[in-house]
């Protein structure tokens, strides 16, 4: 019986499976609850995401066993389950958990959300009661693993997304956001990424315009912005410090004539674009003009291209020190195995040394000489401890077993002269 990671991820399955497999967060305590039983594991706890459903536990259950459960769980065939799935055991899933943990195995190398999700894993575990000793070491170590490879390497400095590119790029030209005016045009999935991107780096001001003004305000109304229509776009220009523009229009939206007038208004205080949309948003000759530094998805992708060959660097990095945190694991568990035997052995020697102390006690009382009782009580604790030890060692001797007669020079540390 041993640690256990059992399941499916963005890299074997499709984003369908993976949606069927799925747990909803508010049955996930009922289902530990109910698969501790069907499995007879004494511990398990689940992690659910929409790109990957892992099994952690403590058991003896086989693949097939966890395959029939999943499938029985989600009603569907077990067929769609046999060629998509991966079981890791013993130390192989304790680093499989370390690797989810620190994010190396993250469809987005290095992404931090995965951290959070497999802390609330684990806390779920405990609510339920279904996460004890041996999944809460593997837990804790794995979190320790994830926090050392968070700050030991650079696996997370590095935005791997346009959106969080073209945030972090802002920063580099705008050091206090909070006084920033941004403008986002289009109201598609990037513009909202950007827009909570913003929000999370306490931008001071966003302003959403769109082709139609509802999607603009359905939009708006998740960051406290101010939504508008691409026609009112020269209304606001020169307040805005940045502009991200990410629509489907096959035309620019936005001229060199417009900007330069707004960089007018503005009295040449510098502006910050960038043009995600394929077509062009923005006019390419914008970049002639002073005071506006224009970026185009094509040098956003230089960008992600440079950082996803720095995390990979850094993850590097951080597999060498998942290996560190795995020998560190096996060292513990090792240790825990020795402890029934040293519980058994101090026992055992206790025993005898009750026995041999009762009978001092009551040769005192006869009166015998005090001198003569500790010799004895010496002598009987020496016979009885070595007496087994001796006789099995002379066994050892008689039988060959040279390998029995190094283990008790080192266990009792027996220096050859």
């Amino acid at each position: 019986m041993g640690i256990l990671a059992f399941g499916i991820s963005h890299k074997s399955a499709s984003v369908d499976l993976r949606g069927q497999i799925a747990f909803a967060p508010e049955i996930v305590v009922q289902t530990l609850k109910t698969a501790r039983v069907s499995l007879e594991v004494e511990e398990i706890a689940l992690l659910s995401t929409c790109n990957r459903t892992e099994i952690y536990l403590q058991g003896d259950v086989s693949d097939q066993q966890l395959l029939e459960w999943l499938a029985s769980s989600k009603g569907i065939e077990l067929t769609l389950l046999e060629s998509c799935f991966y079981c890791h055991r013993g130390e192989d899933a304790i680093r499989h958990m370390m690797r989810v943990a620190s994010g190396l195995d993250s469809l987005v190398l290095g992404e931090p959300q995965i951290f959070g999700q497999i802390k609330s894993a684990y806390a779920v575990g405990r609510e339920a009661g279904t996460v004890a000793i041996y999944l809460n070491q593997a837990f804790q170590q794995a979190f320790s693993a994830a926090k050392r490879v968070r700050s030991e390497t650079a696996i997370g400095q590095n935005p791997v997304s346009v959106a969080y590119a073209s945030v972090s790029l802002a920063e580099q030209i705008f050091t206090d956001l909070h006084s920033a005016h941004a403008l986002l045009i289009g109201a598609g999935e990037t513009i909202e990424l950007v827009a909570r991107h913003l929000k999370e780096k306490n931008i001071g001001q966003i302003t959403v315009a769109n082709r139609t003004l509802n999607r603009a305000q359905e939009l708006a109304a998740n960051f406290s912005a101010e939504a508008i229509l691409l026609s009112d776009i020269p209304d606001v220009l020169h307040r805005s410090d940045i502009v991200i523009s990410s629509t489907a229009s096959q035309l620019p939206i936005l001229g060199k004539g417009a900007v330069e007038a707004a960089l007018k208004k503005r009295k040449h205080k510098p502006m910050f674009m960038v043009d995600i949309a394929v077509p062009r948003d923005i006019e390419a000759q914008v970049e002639e003009l002073a005071d506006v530094y224009l970026y185009s998805v094509d040098d956003l992708e230089e960008v992600i291209q440079d950082n996803m060959r720095a995390r990979q660097v850094a993850a590097d990095l951080g597999q060498t020190i998942i290996d560190q945190e795995v020998r560190s694991w096996t060292k513990q568990q090792r240790a825990l195995a020795a402890v029934d035997t040293i519980k058994a052995f101090r026992d055992h020697v206790e025993i005898i040394r009750d026995g041999e102390i009762e009978k001092a006690h009551s040769a005192l009382e006869r009166g015998q000489n005090a001198a003569e009782v500790i010799n004895t009580l010496a002598r009987n604790l020496t016979n009885k401890l070595l007496h087994k030890p001796t006789t099995k060692l002379k066994q050892a001797g008689e039988e060959g077993r040279d390998d029995t007669i190094h283990v008790a020079h080192e266990l009792f540390d027996l220096n050859k002269k």
